[in-house]
């Protein structure tokens, strides 16, 4: 059969000798005999008119051809093959189908857009040259699955040339390149293991050849595949089969692909390369698509309102100087770190296709949420600081509050980095990754700073019940509670409660988890704007008179921020006075301090 010389002749000859019930040797041997004639089936000495001609008989036949072993009836053959051999044998086909088909498609003489199909396999070529770029639009549509390429675009052409561009749509071979040994026709089912590549869509691929090279150059793809069997259970990603043409050995990657859409049946994708093209089921996940997309509107609704109430809240901190004390310079720095992250989030989080400017995106998220729970951090030090009574010089401690909140967190992610920065970005989303545990350079010091914190929340709380109750009757049990409870609140969510649920995430996933943690740190801006802006007012008439924000309710500076100089003089002179003055002079600090 290798002695024939004639294209068209060879097909038919592999044609006839394919279309009988087939073996894994009889696949593996004529798939050597189509990877070998390429060249040949590419190279056509006629005239022009013959040529476009012989160009369409030769692709039909080579399609009708390649149908012989990609159909499901050969899956039996393809069964008896262990999940290497099939994988790299399938590649083989693949390849050998999209070079001989781009091969050929070059040796159009004139504008040409041909398409053909059989049973399990279809083939659309175009053939333009430069004059006609700008209004040709390459695309591919089967049975509801569509691809479209989409060319950088270029003011003018500088030189005149062709382009070919060959689509083929694979509508079967999916299961044949599952990651597991299981036996290929055995029927889906919904259960798989984590580690198990599935594919549950047809698959689709597009090559490009110019002449120059430069003519046509290619600045995105677009697809959207159906998947083989409706379900919700599971999220789709988009990928390509990632190959060496050496060895011909490849998996399914997820790298310069993103998805855009996907629901039950369907799903839409954005890739940045040329190759084969396929919908895997997501790996490991227990969240369905539904609740994936729901959980996505939940994010981005969340995140412009707490935008929104970061923005107002940083606005009433700097801007209005009756407010201006130690804590109100924490909270604005809190603030900004958190409205920097959560827009960095917004705008960056899924742009996953250029990895270098992933990267960037997820350091740059690490150092945020890092400065905001270091700000937290220092919400607690500071108020452990008045309860406690230390003398204190404001502008010393300021400095030191600056260095703790913004150089620690550049010391974690910087050292990290030079660990680990390719953990940085990855194929889904432009976080950390979870792969040798490298999130943990986030979930340890958010986890550290959060024990720091409640413990120092205890101890005030334990402080503020210990010195109202000996107010009484002119503090109320109930104001106490009710105080204290307000502030424990408000506190526990500058202590990123939220992320608490993001740990029980990553530890053990669920849609429970996943919704917890979604709601919560999406709208952690409107929670804390809530907590520290709104009921923080003891007096709600002076709304008008304080803007937007009060955090202390008081007449002036020196009621409002309670210095430990002030503190100690305080104790000092508390104790020689007695009766009512000291009890009038404790409701005073504490008072101040539950604020």
């Amino acid at each position: 059969m290798r002695h024939i010389k004639e294209p068209v002749a060879l097909l038919q000859e592999v044609y006839r000798n394919s279309v009988k019930d087939l073996s894994p040797v009889d696949i593996i041997t004529y798939i050597e005999i189509l990877a070998e004639s390429s060249p040949l089936l590419g190279d056509m000495n006629s005239t022009n008119l013959a040529k476009d001609i012989l160009s369409n008989s030769t692709l039909t036949e080579f399609i009708k051809t390649v149908n012989n072993f990609v159909q499901k009836d050969t899956f039996i053959a393809w069964d008896k093959l262990s999940m290497n051999h099939r994988r790299t044998h399938l590649t083989k086909l693949m390849h050998a189908a999209e070079h001989t088909t781009l091969r050929i498609s070059q040796n159009f003489q004139k504008t040409t857009q041909f398409d053909t199909n059989s049973s399990d396999i279809a083939l659309k070529t175009f053939f333009f040259d430069s004059n006609h770029i700008k209004h040709t639009h390459p695309y591919m549509n089967v049975d509801g699955d569509y691809i479209r390429i989409f060319p950088k675009r270029k003011a003018a052409y500088d030189s005149y040339g062709n382009v070919a561009v060959a689509f083929l749509y694979y509508k079967s071979i999916g299961p044949l390149f599952s990651s597991s040994d299981k036996s290929v026709l055995e029927p889906q089912s919904d259960d798989h293991s984590e580690e198990e590549e599935r594919v549950i869509s047809s698959v689709i691929s597009v090559s490009i050849s110019s002449n120059p090279p430069t003519l046509y150059e290619l600045e995105k793809i677009t697809f959207t595949l159906s998947h083989i069997k409706a379900t919700d259970k599971y999220r789709s990603q988009c990928a390509f089969w990632n190959y060496s043409p050496d060895t011909m050995n490849g998996s399914w990657s997820l790298e310069g692909c993103e998805l855009i859409y996907s629901n039950e049946t369907h799903t839409s994708c954005r890739c940045n390369h040329l190759t084969h093209f396929a919908i895997l089921m997501s790996s490991g996940s227990s969240i369905g698509i539904k609740d994936y997309n729901i959980l996505t509107r939940i994010t981005q609704l969340g995140i412009i309102i707490s935008l929104i109430c970061l923005a107002i809240c940083i606005f009433t901190f700097w801007f209005f100087s009756e407010i201006q004390s130690t804590r109100t310079t924490i909270h604005k720095n809190l603030c900004c770190n958190l409205f920097l992250a959560e827009l960095v989030f917004l705008v960056g989080i899924n742009t996953n296709t250029n990895k270098l400017f992933c990267s960037i995106i997820a350091g740059l998220l690490h150092y945020f949420f890092l400065a905001a729970f270091a700000w937290m951090c220092i919400e607690g030090i500071h108020l452990y600081l008045i309860v406690v009574g230390v003398i204190y010089n404001k502008g010393f401690l300021h400095k030191n509050f600056y260095i703790f909140g913004y150089l620690s967190p550049a010391v974690v992610v910087g050292f990290s980095a030079s660990l680990g920065y390719r953990y940085y970005g990855t194929t889904k989303v432009c976080w950390l990754s979870t792969e040798n545990n490298f999130i943990w350079s986030f979930i340890g010091p958010a986890c550290l700073i959060i024990l720091v914190n409640l413990l120092a929340f205890g101890f005030i709380i334990y402080k503020v019940f210990r010195h109202t109750a000996g107010l009484k009757p002119e503090v109320s049990c109930y104001e106490n509670i009710r105080s204290c409870a307000r502030g424990a609140l408000a506190l526990l969510f500058l202590l990123g409660t939220t992320w608490i649920f993001g740990v029980l995430h990553v530890v053990h996933a669920s849609v429970v988890t996943a919704y917890l943690f979604t709601v919560s740190n999406a709208f952690q801006g409107m929670f804390i704007f809530l907590f520290l802006c709104i009921l923080s007012r003891k007096n709600m008439p002076l709304m008008g008179q304080q803007a937007l924000c009060s955090l202390y309710p008081l007449k002036n500076e020196a009621e409002r921020e309670l210095s430990f100089s002030d503190i100690v003089s305080h104790d000092i002179k508390k104790e020689r006075e007695g009766g009512r003055e000291r009890r009038e002079r404790e409701r005073e600090r504490w008072g101040n301090i539950g604020d």
